[in-house]
């Protein structure tokens, strides 16, 4: 298994009895004891690259490949990932497809579905708000609102800026079908953890109640899901983010491996969520699941991930195992740079605006337990 943090999906492996060799940027602390755990050396400053992950095991023996984030958006690092192995996951060919923002949109557009506008040179409809999205993109990064009269930069388009709350459906996918499996608010730029502009910074599992996520929209997300997993042949874990604008979800991207929000699923529901993975993409069998029943659950659960408000260092992390709602611990005395994840924080709560409360306090909580470099 190999992604930029693979600490929840190599978890979910191992509780489903896989014996798994994970590969990436971190190697946290609280990775599951069975996991044999794995960090690319970034000696020299290069940042984790799918490239350098996929080469990096080259050597070890093993029966399956899985590829987290940012594999998605780079094709030829999969096929090294899975030379020799079975790949578990959507091959090159299908993610070639579903990843190029305008085949997506006209498919979907011809479907039936919102979208927003996409363009690949300069808008000129100026009655609109535009964003400038790298075709590569993955977690809000390099996200930014166009200025008119500004040009297109190569490797960049694009796209309608759509008012609306971020949300988004992960299912699990074969043969054609899919299975619904959770749909969750998404928090983005949340200063509250550090983050800014457009960056991904965590989810909080919809509920029932939720005045947001409503049944019609639950109909139209499951719709989107069916509908993309039969047009460009989706296969195990999938995710699809939107914006939800008048009970109108509009398809932003999809994204074709696991996703973040499934952790929570996994808590929440009870899904062996890299379970369902392997047996579709083993034998093409998806699971008896009824995301109508599972969503009356009424208490909210979140996690968000903190990132580091300026460089500094982090203190001695050993105690945070013992806490249950922070994962993704970092090794004692770590460097830190200025907007790195430090870790992971989890809330439940009666409802949304209580979680989200809960999740802020809890990164603050964080943020204190770190020294800056000027402090120390």
């Amino acid at each position: 298994m190999a992604g930029v943090s693979t600490r929840a999906a190599a978890e979910s492996a191992a509780r489903a009895g896989f014996e798994v060799t994970a590969i990436d940027a971190f190697g946290d602390l609280d990775q599951h004891p069975a996991v044999r755990s794995l960090v690319l050396p970034r000696d020299d400053g290069a940042q984790f690259t799918a490239q350098a992950a996929a080469e990096a095991v080259r050597d070890i023996a093993a029966d399956a490949a899985v590829y987290l984030s940012p594999f998605e958006n780079h094709t030829r690092a999969i096929d090294a990932l899975a030379l020799g192995r079975a790949l578990w996951g959507n091959p090159p060919d299908v993610l070639r497809r579903v990843r190029d923002p305008f085949l997506l949109a006209g498919v979907l557009r011809r479907r039936g579905f919102a979208v927003p506008l996409t363009r690949v040179d300069v808008p000129r409809e100026r009655s609109k708000e535009w964003l400038v999205k790298p075709f590569r993109s993955g977690g809000g990064h390099s996200v930014r609102p166009w200025t008119p009269d500004t040009a297109m930069l190569p490797g960049f388009y694009a796209q309608e800026r759509i008012s609306g709350v971020p949300a988004s459906i992960v299912f699990v996918a074969a043969r054609g079908r899919a299975v619904p499996l959770g749909i969750s608010r998404q928090l983005i730029g949340d200063a509250a953890f550090g983050a800014s502009g457009y960056r991904y910074c965590g989810n909080l599992l919809a509920s029932a109640d939720d005045e947001v996520i409503t049944e019609r929209v639950v109909e139209s997300l499951i719709a989107l899901a069916r509908n993309v997993t039969e047009q460009f042949g989706l296969i195990g874990l999938n995710g699809i983010d939107c914006l939800v604008c008048d009970e109108v979800p509009y398809a932003i991207e999809v994204n074709p491996r696991w996703c973040s929000s499934m952790e929570l699923v996994e808590r929440q529901y009870g899904v062996s969520m890299f379970g369902v993975h392997a047996a579709a993409c083993v034998e093409g069998v998806l699971p008896d699941f009824d995301l109508s029943s599972a969503r009356r659950i009424r208490s909210v659960l979140g996690k968000a991930i903190v990132f580091a408000r300026e460089d500094g260092v982090v203190d001695d992390t050993r105690a945070w195992l013992n806490d249950e709602t922070v994962r993704d611990v970092p090794k004692p005395g770590e460097p830190l740079t200025k907007g790195q994840p430090i870790c992971t924080v989890f809330a439940e709560a009666p409802d949304i605006n209580a979680c989200l409360a809960r999740l802020k306090e809890r990164a603050q909580s964080i943020v204190s337990r770190c020294s800056s470099e000027t402090s120390s």
